[in-house]
């Protein structure tokens, strides 16, 4: 491992991260974390541009990103390497030079990540916390969703990312308020389509993994709306345990509110109000058709991966 202090960028589709973390001869520790929903992927799935109030939303964040990593210029690390992603909503959008062009303003260099490499980087920060063990990687996201197998501190076995995403999937099917019992089934089928051959193809292979973890905000919004969290709490929702039947009770309390009221419920954040059910949804379909009844959630994930990446 290269020491040293490192910061990771990751734009997507709704949320717009950045972690900021030192590297030594004993692994990663993080210093800072910072977030914003920023929904850069507003509209992309129909239209395959990026809009411009969108993407100075994510100029904007990135900006006080920047400040926030001044703080941590000091005369021991004078520099700090980073090291910008965009993910789903850029791969899609035919103006996203457009867009990389904004953020080089800002002195960011922005690398558009295609999907298998998400998804290496996604397993790549997730393995550290599971070391050995054979894992399912699920990365639930605004525009895709990666799943990732394989033996954690190793090259992923196998993994595909896919153009299902918990936005992608509210702007197709979604239409009421709170989502009709058929747009929610029309929006099953649609997932279950799209996904169902790579689990089939996982399973002739015979690699049975002993655990699925799910990382990104929807993920993580299980729990702690089910928790009734007032303020998140990263370190509670780490390594937790989710049983289908939570996951199934969280789903269908939201799927019931309209949009304001699902804005009102403790532990879920308001920005992440319009497409929490699709992703709740996405995950259901997932376990389906992986056959686990329950999975784990992970807060080291696709930003941990960048860095371990760039010390490597």
């Amino acid at each position: 491992m290269r020491a040293g202090r490192y910061a990771a960028i990751d734009i997507g589709t709704v949320t717009c991260r950045m972690l900021v973390a030192d590297v030594d001869a004993s692994g990663l520790h993080e210093l800072d974390r910072e977030y914003a929903i920023t929904n850069l992927g507003e509209g992309v799935d129909a239209t395959g541009v990026l809009d411009a109030r969108a993407m100075e939303r994510v100029a904007q964040a990135v900006a006080g990103f920047q400040r926030v990593l001044q703080r941590f210029r000091t005369s021991e690390h004078p520099n700090v390497e980073m090291h910008a992603i965009a993910t789903s909503a850029a791969r899609d959008a035919r103006n996203a030079g457009e867009f990389a062009q904004l953020l080089a303003a800002q002195g960011v260099a922005l690398e558009v990540v295609p999907g298998q490499r998400e998804a290496a980087l996604s397993f790549g920060g997730v393995s550290g916390d599971f070391a050995g063990e054979d894992l399912m990687v699920v990365d639930v996201g605004g525009g895709s969703t990666e799943v990732v197998l394989g033996r954690a501190g190793s090259a992923p076995r196998s993994s595909r990312s896919f153009d299902i995403g918990c936005r992608r999937v509210t702007e197709k099917f979604f239409s009421a308020d709170p989502p009709s019992d058929c747009e929610v089934a029309r929006a099953r089928a649609w997932v279950r389509s799209g996904m169902r051959s790579f689990f089939d193809e996982a399973a002739a292979s015979g690699f049975a993994p002993s655990r699925m973890v799910a990382v990104a905000g929807t993920a993580t919004s299980v729990v702690s709306v089910h928790e009734g969290m007032e303020v998140y709490d990263a370190a509670r929702v780490h390594k937790t345990a989710v049983s289908r039947e939570v996951l199934d009770a969280v789903c269908d309390r939201l799927r019931g509110c309209t949009l304001a009221e699902r804005q009102r419920v403790a532990g879920l954040d308001p920005g992440r109000a319009p497409v929490i059910v699709a992703g709740l949804v996405i995950l259901q379909e997932v376990m389906d058709m992986a056959g686990v009844s329950a999975f784990t959630v992970s807060e080291s994930d696709i930003l941990h991966g960048i860095i371990l990446e760039a010390a490597r």
